[in-house]
């Protein structure tokens, strides 16, 4: 049976000191850790909190990349800073620009890995999603990124770090409080499964919600997961951001191909789950996202099931066309097709938005991303 295997300690994140004895990162580290860092590299205890608060400012409201620019600290604090830590982010390999402004990043992490983050800048708001595991275990059919093995989680720094690379690129640091943010609502979207990397994505967002940090609020971050049933309680407990569950289906044998984990915890178990989540209100509401695939889940009675399994959860329904990749055994429903799903949903009394493809000809749209490194070793094992 095709199910997800458990996270065995080759998945965990890697330790913040690099293996070959470099410096230690202080990004990603909560307050209380980052205290304890500068006092083990020799910060006078009672100055360690005021001493936090100055460096907490300066890497995550006005985006420093390095302690030298740090100048409200004394040059010789400023040196022994340099000389235990570091703020680096994760290295841009490639950078891809879309003719309809979406940018993907190709990022470098420790240990030589890759990773893709995507930027989509709208008139009314900038979306980045981000990635939370070095490939990905959950093998969704329809998936580019699930056709890649999971390599290993993300830290809280590599997850924190991505926004610090989107805000460098597109100058989004230091904005004053009336000016409009470029980065102002993150999405949890990315490569790999969030849930299967809880702690390190609970502490990330805990950082990005910081109000002296980047200040993101809790509603403007939405957590996506393919279904980890029994930690979708803690999304609400302990990060209280938005979530949104990556359906796809309305039959347990459609969703037990498409997304495997169903195998596991089924749609009854799911939807469970999600009555139970702490935050649901019809302010906050769940997002099913549902791919539309030609022939094989957008039929009228697939919408109408759609309607009843969801009924009392305070919801709406992201309809999301296909987004093609090379190989895929799917094809995009048509547009009249969705419209008629949509029109079904609609009736029922939920929202039910269209998703537009963006960044299809950089492969950034939902379900593309897989990293250059992975496509360069499928190709040479096929040659």
């Amino acid at each position: 049976m095709n199910v997800p295997p458990p996270i065995t300690p080759e998945f965990l994140t890697l330790p913040r000191k690099a293996a070959e004895g470099g410096c230690a990162s202080l990004v990603g580290l909560s307050r209380e850790a980052m205290r304890a860092a500068l006092i083990d590299a020799g910060t006078p205890e009672p100055q360690a909190t005021m001493r936090v608060g100055q460096i907490w400012q300066w890497i995550y409201h006005r985006g420093a990349c390095d302690f030298d620019g740090m100048t409200n600290l004394a040059r010789p604090y400023r040196e022994l800073l340099a000389a235990h830590f570091t703020i680096e982010r994760p290295e841009i390999v490639t950078r891809q620009i879309s003719a309809d402004g979406t940018r993907k990043y190709l990022l470098r992490i420790a240990g030589g890995h890759e990773i893709e983050t995507v930027y989509i800048p709208e008139t009314d708001r900038g979306t980045l999603c981000v990635s939370s595991q070095v490939g990905c275990t959950l093998t969704c059919s329809f998936c580019h990124t699930g056709t890649q093995r999971l390599v290993r989680n993300l830290t809280a720094a590599e997850i924190v770090g991505q926004i610090m690379v989107a805000r460098d690129d597109i100058g989004d640091w230091g904005r004053k409080p009336d000016e409009k943010r470029l980065v102002s609502n993150l999405v949890l979207m990315g490569m790999g499964e969030p849930l299967y990397n809880f702690d390190a994505v609970r502490d990330a967002m805990k950082i990005a919600m910081d109000s002296e940090g980047i200040a993101l609020s809790r509603r403007r971050i939405t957590l996506s997961t393919s279904g980890v049933a029994p930690e979708i309680a803690r999304v609400g407990q302990e990060i209280g951001c938005l979530l949104a569950i990556s359906f796809h289906a309305t039959t347990d044998p459609v969703r037990d191909q498409l997304v495997p984990i169903n195998r596991k915890w089924n749609i009854a178990e799911l939807l469970d789950a999600c009555r139970a989540y702490p935050r649901l209100s019809n302010a906050e509401r769940i997002t099913f996202e549902y791919v539309m695939l030609k022939g094989v889940n957008d039929s009228d009675a697939d919408a109408r099931r759609l309607v009843k399994l969801i009924a009392g959860i305070p919801a709406k329904i992201n309809l999301i066309p296909f987004n093609p990749w090379p190989g895929s055994p799917y094809e995009r429903s048509d547009a009249e097709r969705i419209e008629a799903f949509g029109h079904i949903v609609n009736r029922a009394g939920y929202a039910s938005p269209v998703r537009t493809p963006r960044g299809e000809d950089i492969m950034a749209a939902c379900g593309q991303l897989k990293s250059a490194t992975e496509r360069v070793r499928r190709a040479a094992r096929a040659s």
